[in-house]
């Protein structure tokens, strides 16, 4: 019997906390390289970083698959320039030396021999047909190593080189965490005036437009890729057979973003989900004159959310017509957008179709924005305007926002207004509290069978002209005249709540003071979540026609709470678990977003849906309160989220158990537990109360003035 060769043995996998780990470490080494300021010079290096090893591991995969088909496989990038020729040997290249190889145009190889440096060979890469060589080049014509210290290069290097793109579990995992990376990079770069647009509105835009298969998609503000990556990853479920997923790479998402950084963070975000060959233009969308874009020009869907308040060169405002010139930007690029669509006589079924985020600014300016939005309004169907709650954007930019949906059809009668509800959890938008998906659900539910209610109504095309084409509209079912507190009420109930925050503080000083004390020797360990908490599934009997409570979980540590009831027959012909008291129970849709509770006495006996998983908690080492303290931190919620499996509206991310499992939980005595319990409840309770005394601080001035200065309603 033959001999047979041992099977080849795979990368150990990484869990999405290693992951995380190696990010976290290459940023810390780069905060020693004196040539880097803020993670506006780190995240773009370990971006194309990331992006060499990436390609280099595609490659090698490629090569392997030509091979086991007898066919020749040509590299996007020779040798000695791929990562496995410089970067993968952890005793490599470094020093001075792997920053001339780098960034002069002309250095010693790693094989000693003298040629182009890597930045300058990558540059020069063409190719025939606009491969992946073509996208390489075009993303280093504006990509520039800024390390000044190569140790440090090769450490950060040496750390990269231990994630496995190969593996299509960890590409996934890391593509979540990627999308962290950007969130941070927005933030970032909100000082500097970019602002990118919320995961919930891109998610919203792309549910409604719902792009189909063979459709032409363009972004010509793409930014980071956030709708492309979304479009891409809606219409893979459409991908029955080969011939559907090739149209999908080939000819149909294509973006416009001259901008170097987030151009190269566009291309590792498109090629981290799975476009192989992104077709991104790097100048500048307005660049052409609108009058010679043509049939050949245009495109099925434009989903955008153009730079506001911008200022263009004045070559640039020479391709608009002369009385359509503006330094505002989002007016330029509505001209454009209109122009791109295909026109339904040109074999567009129904016409081009666009969705397009706008300041509501614009909306009512007067003058040459008055005149973009006459064309609009008589030229083509403005069916739908989205009104986003105030500080969707926050804390990025104060605007408020809506989105303008129109397509190339004929103009119908009246334009349909839909106005998005702040949930009534928080009073403002903010990191912690962020603008969420579920806010836009109602909006989706209405979507397909539009009827008049408090949140949406219609306005003639005859009013908007009557109104010098104003689309900004406000709800006519709109709250009424405001009625204020007594002035003396708010002095009195603010000098109550300082104290209150006062108490709250001098605790949080004393724990942290106590916890400060403790020495190396006394630094609690990390468990694995499955050994502190043992999963149940009570199967009780119950009474057909009895009525027992079913319970829901609200987000961010609110808890549970009883939602309806359901009929014995019901809870035995549904899986639906019981609860007991002291049940740590969490949401597995919507633990990315800090749903975990732990019940208590009021919840004994009630029953929760087979999507809350009930877990038994070791009581001997695990305090009440101190999981659901741990698990509700908006820390840890990306991190929550790169476990989580799914990605769209219809297939949401599910948290598993055996995910949950494998967590590592730090379990510090039962003291300190108590205390962090405790602190976390506080914390929960002096957020709501400084909301209640914002908002009483906000009412004082016109409370005054409505007791002493006559005022009409």
């Amino acid at each position: 019997m033959p001999k047979q060769k041992p099977a080849k043995k795979e990368p150990a996998q990484s869990t999405a906390q290693q992951l995380a780990s190696i990010v976290k470490s290459c940023r810390d080494i780069m905060r020693k390289d004196k040539g880097l300021n803020g993670d506006l010079d780190r995240l773009p290096m370990l971006t194309w970083i990331m992006f060499l090893k990436f390609l280099d591991d595609m490659e090698s995969v490629r090569a392997e698959e030509a091979k086991l088909a007898g066919k020749r496989f040509r590299p996007a990038i020779e040798p000695p320039y791929r990562w496995r020729d410089w970067a993968a040997n952890p005793q490599g290249i470094t020093g001075p030396e792997l920053i001339a190889f780098i960034n002069q145009d002309e250095a010693i190889r790693p094989d000693r021999k003298r040629g182009d440096g890597l930045f300058a060979y990558l540059r020069s890469l063409r190719s025939a047909n606009g491969d992946r060589r073509d996208v390489i080049a075009k993303v280093f014509q504006g990509t520039f190593n800024r390390m000044t210290n190569g140790y440090l290069l090769r450490d950060v290097v040496n750390k990269v080189n231990e994630i496995h793109f190969t593996s299509k579990d960890e590409i996934h995992t890391l593509g979540a965490l990627y999308e962290s990376m950007l969130r941070e990079m927005r933030d970032a770069a909100g000082d500097s005036g970019e602002f990118y647009t919320p995961r919930p509105v891109v998610k919203f835009i792309v549910s409604v437009i719902n792009p189909h298969l063979g459709e032409i998609i363009l972004d010509p503000a793409a930014g980071t890729g956030g709708f492309l990556v979304e479009a891409f990853t809606h219409l893979q479920k459409q991908c029955k057979k080969t011939e559907d997923l090739n149209c999908l790479q080939k000819g149909t998402l294509f973006g416009i973003e001259p901008k170097s950084l987030p151009y190269l963070l566009c291309q590792m975000n498109l090629l981290l989900h799975g476009l192989e060959s992104p077709d991104i233009d790097p100048e500048n969308a307005l660049r052409f004159p609108l009058r010679e874009i043509g049939d050949k020009d245009r495109v099925d869907i434009i989903m955008t959310n153009p730079p506001f308040g911008g200022e263009e060169e004045r070559g640039i405002l020479s391709n608009f017509p002369q009385d359509m010139q503006t330094s505002e930007t989002a007016l330029l690029f509505l001209q454009l957008i209109m122009r791109k669509l295909k026109r339904e006589r040109h074999g567009a079924t129904g016409g081009g179709r666009a969705a397009v985020v706008m300041p509501d600014g614009v909306l009512s300016q007067e003058g040459i924005a008055a005149r973009v939005r006459e064309e609009l309004v008589t030229k083509y169907n403005l069916h739908t305007v989205v009104r986003l709650p105030r500080g969707v954007f926050e804390p990025y930019t104060k605007s408020s926002t809506s989105i303008l949906f129109f397509d190339t059809t004929a103009p119908k009668e009246f334009a349909w207004y839909y106005e998005v509800r702040m949930r009534s959890a928080i009073k403002a938008y903010s990191i912690t509290q962020p603008f969420r998906f579920d806010e836009l659900i109602p909006c989706i539910q209405w979507w397909t069978k539009r009827e008049e209610s408090e949140a949406s109504w219609k306005v003639p095309h005859a009013e908007i002209a009557a109104n010098g084409f104003s689309l900004n509209f406000r709800n006519p079912r709109a709250a009424g005249a405001h009625k204020f507190s007594d002035p003396n009420d708010i002095s009195n109930s603010t000098q109550t709540k300082l104290g209150e925050f006062l108490t709250i503080a001098k605790k949080f000083a004393s724990c942290w003071a106590s916890l400060q004390q403790m020495t190396a020797k006394d630094r609690w360990p990390t468990v694995p979540f499955s050994q502190i908490a043992k999963q149940v599934e009570r199967d009780e009997e119950v009474l057909v026609d009895k009525d027992y409570p079913v319970l829901a979980m609200s987000w961010y540590a609110k808890g549970l709470y009883v939602k309806h009831t359901k009929k014995g027959g019901d809870i035995k012909a549904q899986k639906v678990y019981k609860v007991c008291d002291g049940d740590f129970v969490y949401n597995r849709l919507f633990a990315w977003k800090g749903s975990f509770a732990e019940a208590e006495k009021e919840h004994d006996g009630c029953y929760v849906s087979n999507e809350f998983p009930c877990f038994v908690i070791d009581r001997e080492n695990v305090v009440p309160g101190y999981l659901w303290a741990y698990f509700a931190q908006p820390a840890l919620w990306e991190l929550i989220e790169t476990l989580s499996t799914g990605t769209t509206s219809t297939s949401r991310l599910r948290l598993k158990e055996s995910k949950l499992n494998q967590f590592l939980v730090p379990l510090p005595p039962k003291p300190v537990q108590q205390g962090l319990a405790q602190i976390w409840a506080d914390s929960l309770r002096l957020e709501e109360e400084l909301h209640q005394l914002t908002t009483m601080l906000a009412g004082f001035a016109p409370a005054v003035l409505e007791r002493t200065v006559p005022i009409k309603n």
